[in-house]
């Protein structure tokens, strides 16, 4: 019996190219297995054959993101293979949302399984995790050792046609679908069975997990906005000409403070936007569209409020995962608080 085909996607990093300096390399193919492929071409033995690698930067995926998925769809059609493994991504948000795109254009396009591997907090997996399998890995390639058994575990089953269990038994992240499946023990007796284990401390699986979301206390209103200082942030990525930090298109792993003292317009010549998740046309043509200095000065002057703080924040939100916007949040959190600012207007795109 002939060997299930298989394709690998790599970033430049894994992909044994180059670092950050080679992050905008375009997609190229290698016809073997590289870097992680090759502990993957171990596990799989005889029954899965890594045909080709495609490789790609993932500054360049984020910022062409439709012309590299197109690009690179193409390069793996070229293989005629039977299913696609991308990553594993780990946290890095960029490279997960690049291996979960790719995934699911081979999925809706090619027809064929796509595995990839991410920690729970790559922006990638809350995007994807619903279109495609991901395998649920460690934080970084120190979990390498880990992520490949548990990739190539799925990727076998898969290529054996075989029956797959629960998310939880197969280690992938859930994707939304609910089964229905016959019990011996009818649900109030299983309802009352978690219930004595809760109540006795003991560890129990809910048959229907609810989702988490975070409890934020609103601030109390302001008492006097004639007398307030009031600070602007801005998830839309409006940065001085030339992107100073380099503050990332795509999954920010950081935010820059910017001095704005003196200036009343943010200009063309002068201030852009770094976002890469909409078309920022209209945003480098005139940067207060999305932070709006221009206005708050006028309310500046009109006494509507006290004053503008000298400086703002801004960061991308786009693809930007939980982890690090709760990061941003409560350093600059700190930092205004120790200027005694009274209230933040925050901007999105």
């Amino acid at each position: 019996m002939a060997a299930i085909k298989a394709v690998h996607y790599l970033n430049q990093f894994f992909g044994q190219i180059g670092g950050e300096d080679h992050a905008d390399i375009e997609p190229l193919v290698k016809d073997s297995a590289v870097g992680p492929g090759t502990a993957l071409q171990k596990a799989f033995g005889d029954e899965i054959e890594i045909v080709g690698t495609v490789i790609c930067g993932d500054t360049y995926f984020n910022e062409n993101i439709d012309e590299a998925t197109s690009t690179i769809l193409e390069m793996i059609k070229a293989f005629n293979p039977d299913m696609v493994i991308a990553g594993p991504a780990f946290n890095a948000g960029r490279y997960g949302m690049a291996c979960g795109a790719v995934c699911t254009a081979v999925t809706s396009t090619l027809n064929i399984p796509a595995i990839t591997g991410m920690f729970e907090e790559n922006p990638g997996a809350d995007i994807f995790r619903k279109s495609i399998y991901i395998v649920k890995t460690g934080d970084s390639a120190a979990k390498m050792r880990t992520a490949i058994p548990a990739i190539s575990k799925l990727a076998l089953k898969l290529a054996r046609n075989e029956e797959l269990g629960t998310p939880e038994e197969e280690g992938f992240m859930e994707k939304g679908i609910r089964v229905n499946v016959f019990h011996d023990q009818r649900g109030s007796m299983r309802a009352i069975d978690m219930l004595l284990k809760k109540l006795r401390d003991e560890p129990y699986q809910t048959e229907y997990p609810m989702p988490l979301f975070d409890r934020v206390t609103p601030r109390p209103a302001i008492k006097d906005l004639k007398k307030a200082k009031l600070a602007l942030v801005t998830s839309g990525g409006i940065v001085p000409k030339g992107n100073p930090d380099r503050i990332e298109a795509s999954s920010a792993s950081k935010f820059g403070r910017y001095d704005i003292t003196g200036v009343n317009n943010l200009t063309a010549d002068t201030f852009e936007t770094a976002h890469g998740g909409y078309d920022p046309v209209y945003a480098n043509q005139d940067a207060d569209r999305v932070l709006p200095v221009d206005v708050m000065r006028q309310l500046e002057k009109e006494g509507v409020i006290g004053s503008l703080h000298s400086v703002y924040y801004a960061t991308v939100g786009n693809g930007t995962s939980v982890a690090n916007a709760k990061k941003f949040a409560n350093a600059i959190g700190q930092e205004l608080k120790g200027e005694n600012i009274d209230g933040i207007i925050l901007t999105s795109t």
